[in-house]
């Protein structure tokens, strides 16, 4: 039985170089099925050999015991028929007893009971949760230009370093003011997301404001990064508009989760964008990368900044499905202990649905070993937001305080983060 083993696993190995030769019976040259009792057959002379050995059968050839076996002849002399099975090593040492046949059958059956009673109780995504994640998934790309074309409205970034490195429109026409940028990206069409704010956000930016001249080395980035979250806050608030429940809620609850989570789920969606091998922020182009020297530029601190990067890294670590990673957002939109929600039932529940498909998706979708623990580190993720979240309106505060400062930023901003809700 050693020996039959050993054969077995020469032959399994040897099919692994072959799979790709056309398998022909080694008896009749029919086409083959595998390997049967040692040799290369078809399921005809596989099923001859075993009847032949288990009948001790005995043929003697009507011709000269040298004829050959074809598909179309291998009934006509079962005696060099069998002959031909041996030469090619074919062994009645590996025919099966009645018993171990019966056997083997049993196995195979209880097998397959037991993989369709494991499938059965394997978590499945109801109709209604692919549903959902289809839904966040189409609000997601409508909402999220992987080419970042949109970059270009914003008025110019300006970095002040050694090289005193100056972008785009600087190189044209060193002395356009940020404010004539900032007319032409504020100038454009209202968008349903401005609207679901106040109605004071609508004026034109700039109006009343000295303009600051591109060569100012002081928050030199704070024009450009302003639009830019700007232009992202627009665009979360279209994601979270089309997240499943989200416009059942009164019209106060919905302004409240967004105020409160919206510098979250910027930072959530960053993350597609930011690079482990830099540590930057690379949206499209070189001069559109962002580094940690390029936000300070903008009034932030590292106080700030270093946990960003340490969340950064460890969130694109997790290697979130898309599927996950728009569930994600959406948990974290939804959350009822954000302040100024009235109905918190409500959307505790919203959210109970959200949490319970991505724990369901991460079951079916996600093998491991990334599923391992992936819920509770996710879950993990949003607290660190929390934490960002207060250290980034401790530093706004300081930053919006100065009338020379708060003047480089859009009236959006000024809305979302200047009224802060305590």
């Amino acid at each position: 039985m050693e020996f039959s083993a050993a054969s077995t696993s020469i032959q399994d190995i040897d099919m692994e170089f072959d799979k790709n030769v056309p398998r022909i019976c080694g008896v009749c040259g029919d086409k083959a099925t595998g390997f049967h009792f040692n040799a290369m057959t078809c399921e005809g002379c596989k099923g001859f050999f075993r009847r032949s050995m288990k009948r001790k059968a005995s043929f003697t050839c009507p011709f000269n015991g040298d004829c050959k076996i074809t598909r179309d002849n291998r009934r006509h002399c079962q005696a060099c028929r069998l002959k031909r099975c041996v030469d090619i090593g074919m062994m009645k040492e590996f025919i099966l007893t009645d018993e171990e046949v019966q056997r083997k059958r049993n196995m195979i059956i209880k097998r397959k009971e037991e993989e369709a009673i494991k499938e059965s109780l394997r978590p499945k995504l109801t109709e209604e949760q692919q549903k959902m994640i289809d839904v966040l998934l189409d609000s997601h790309r409508k909402t999220f230009d992987p080419t970042y074309s949109d970059f270009n409205q914003f008025r110019p970034p300006v970095r002040e370093n050694e090289c005193r490195r100056i972008t785009r429109s600087s190189s044209v026409n060193t002395q356009i003011s940020l404010s004539e940028e900032s007319d032409a990206f504020s100038s454009s069409p209202d968008t349903p997301e401005h609207a679901f704010f106040t109605n004071s956000l609508f004026q034109q930016y700039g109006d009343g404001h000295s303009p600051l001249a591109m060569g100012s080395n002081e928050l030199s980035m704070l024009p450009h990064l302003a639009d830019l979250v700007s232009y992202s806050i627009q665009k979360v608030i279209g994601f979270a508009k089309m997240i499943p429940g989200f416009r059942d809620l009164i019209a106060e609850d919905q302004i409240a989760l967004l105020k409160s989570s919206v510098i979250e789920v910027i930072m959530l969606r960053s993350n597609q964008s930011f690079s482990m091998d830099d540590m930057s922020w690379t949206c499209g182009s070189d001069e559109f990368k962002y580094k940690v020297d390029d936000v300070t530029q903008a009034g932030h601190n590292l106080e700030l900044l270093e946990p960003l990067v340490k969340f950064q890294v460890g969130l694109k670590k997790l290697s979130l499905h898309e599927e996950e990673h728009v569930l994600l957002m959406a948990i974290c939109i939804l959350s009822p202990d954000r302040p100024g929600v009235q109905d918190k039932v409500l959307v505790e529940a919203i959210q109970d649905r959200l949490s319970s498909t991505l724990q369901t998706y991460i079951l079916c979708k996600h093998p491991p070993p990334g599923s391992r623990l992936l819920y509770p580190k996710m879950i993990q993720k949003l607290a660190d937001l929390r934490s960002l979240n207060e250290e980034h309106s401790k530093q706004y505060r300081s930053l919006s305080f100065l009338p020379e400062h708060s003047m480089k930023l859009t009236p959006l901003v000024l809305e979302v983060f200047g009224n802060e809700i305590s």
